[in-house]
C-alpha cells in the first residue's frame, strides 16, 4: 500500500506539471491509454483469461463513475494546490458510506454517523466558507470523491467474484475509448517530451491501482487504510519543493479530520464483517 501511495502521488504530481501545456480532457485519455499500454505484457503472457467476467454491466457502470471522477479530479488538481485536492479526495469513503445507507438501505450504527459528521466538518475547515472564497477546483474535488465514492461500492461488489487484475483490466479497456471523445473537443498534438510525461502517468496510474486493489485484497482493511494517509505527506513535499505550494494550517487539520473519518468508518466496516461471519 505504501508503493501504491507513493505512485498515486507521483502521478497527481506529474498531472499537475503536464497540466500547464496541456487541456486535462486530454491528459485524461492519455492517462488511460498508456496505462493500457502498460497491461500489454500481462496480456501477451496470459491471453485473454484475465477479461472472463459474467458481470460486464456492472464494470461499465463502474468505468462510467470512474472516467467522471477522473475528469474532475484531473481538472482540480490542474487549478488547485495538491495537497488541498488530495485532503479532500479522502472524502470518498464518506460519500461511499452515505450512498450505501441511502441506496442499499445499510444499518449504520451511531459511530459511524459520528464519523460520517466529523468528515465533513473536516471539509468545513479546510473549505472556510464565509471566510474564503470557494472557487471551482475545490468544488471539483468533492465531486471527484462523490463519484470515486459511488465506484468504491462497485468495487467492492465486484472483488467478491472478480480478480485485482479483471478490475483492473476492464477499468482501463473501457476508459480509453470513453476518455477520448471529450478530448477531442480540446485536441492539441502533444510533444515528444510531453508524450513521455504521459506515459509516466498512465504507468504510476496503473502500478497504483495494481498494488492498492492487491493490499486490499491481501491485508485487513484496518492496516491498509492508515497507510493511505500518506499521500498527503507525499503531495505536500512535492508541492513545496517543485510547485512552490505551501499547505496551510487548515489543510493539515481539515485533511486530518477528513481521513480520520474515513479510517473510522473502514474499521467499523470491519468489525460489522466479522461480526456477521460468526
Amino acid at each position: 500500500m505504501l508503493f501504491a501511495t507513493l505512485s498515486f502521488s507521483g502521478m497527481h504530481s506529474t498531472i499537475k506539471h503536464v497540466s500547464a501545456d496541456m487541456h486535462p480532457f486530454e491528459i485524461v485519455f492519455f492517462r488511460n491509454f498508456f496505462g493500457l499500454v502498460a497491461l500489454f505484457p500481462f496480456f501477451l503472457r496470459h491471453g485473454l483469461a484475465p477479461l472472463k467476467t459474467s458481470r460486464l454491466g456492472l464494470h461499465f457502470g463502474r468505468v462510467a463513475l470512474n472516467i467522471g471522477s477522473m475528469i474532475a479530479f484531473f481538472y482540480a488538481i490542474s487549478i488547485t494546490p495538491l495537497a488541498e485536492a488530495i485532503a479532500l479526495s479522502f472524502a470518498a469513503p464518506i460519500f461511499a458510506t452515505l450512498l450505501a445507507i441511502f441506496f442499499f438501505r445499510e444499518t449504520v450504527g451511531i459511530a459511524r454517523w459520528i464519523a460520517i459528521f466529523l468528515g465533513f466538518f473536516g471539509t468545513i475547515v479546510i473549505l472556510r466558507p464565509g471566510f474564503e472564497a470557494i472557487t471551482l477546483g475545490p468544488i471539483l474535488a468533492l465531486l471527484s470523491a462523490l463519484t470515486w465514492g459511488s465506484a468504491v461500492i462497485i468495487i467492492k461488489n465486484l472483488s467478491k467474484t472478480d480478480s485485482t487484475v479483471t478490475i483492473t483490466a476492464y477499468m482501463v479497456l473501457f476508459m480509453t475509448p470513453l476518455s477520448l471523445i471529450p478530448a477531442l473537443f480540446v485536441w492539441e498534438w502533444p510533444s515528444w517530451e510531453q508524450l513521455a510525461w504521459l506515459a509516466l502517468i498512465g504507468s504510476f496510474g496503473t502500478a497504483g491501482h495494481l498494488t492498492m486493489n492487491l493490499a486490499i485484497k491481501l491485508a485487513p482493511t484496518n492496516v491498509v487504510m492508515p497507510i493511505d494517509f500518506v499521500r498527503l505527506i507525499w503531495v505536500a513535499i512535492i508541492g513545496y519543493f517543485i510547485f512552490a505550494e505551501i499547505p496551510d494550517i487548515f489543510v493539515w487539520i481539515g485533511g486530518a479530520m477528513i481521513f480520520a473519518s474515513g479510517l473510522w468508518i473502514a474499521q467499523a466496516e470491519n468489525r460489522h464483517r466479522k461480526q456477521k461471519a460468526q
